[in-house]
């Protein structure tokens, strides 16, 4: 889990600009609502890379990679989270939200499934 904040890189009396991957291949964009106390994901990627971006909302980010704890963080507006391959990830809206998922590999359209595996037990009921 990498978290990265996004940083305007130009401002004026219209707005601002942001990028939020530099140099980067992506395969899918996708845009996914939540409402508040929803979760998400419970599931790894064997070869996907996904970078999660909030757009409005905050949710609790949950990560483990093999062999190692799980790893809680709280993402809002702006934040950016990429997740590597065999990472398990869950998202626990705490609030309503919006984010965007910028995916490199199979996982996208009617290959959704192809490189998703589900975990046996959520990553929320092994950090209670």
């Amino acid at each position: 889990m990498k978290l990265m904040h996004t940083k305007c890189i130009f401002k004026d009396k219209r707005g601002e600009i942001r990028d939020i991957l530099i140099k980067e291949r992506i395969d899918y964009v996708t845009i996914i609502t939540n409402k508040k106390g929803c979760i998400r994901g419970n599931h790894y990627h064997k070869k996907t890379f996904q970078w999660v971006y909030i757009i409005e909302g905050r949710m609790k980010f949950l990560t483990q990679m093999p062999g190692e704890p799980v790893v809680a963080t709280v993402l809002k507006k702006g934040d950016l989270m990429m997740t590597e391959p065999m990472e398990r990830h869950a998202m626990v809206a705490l609030t309503d939200y919006i984010f965007m998922v910028f995916t490199r590999g199979v996982r996208g359209g009617k290959d959704y499934e192809k490189d998703t595996c589900r975990l046996k037990k959520p990553l929320e009921v092994l950090v209670r």
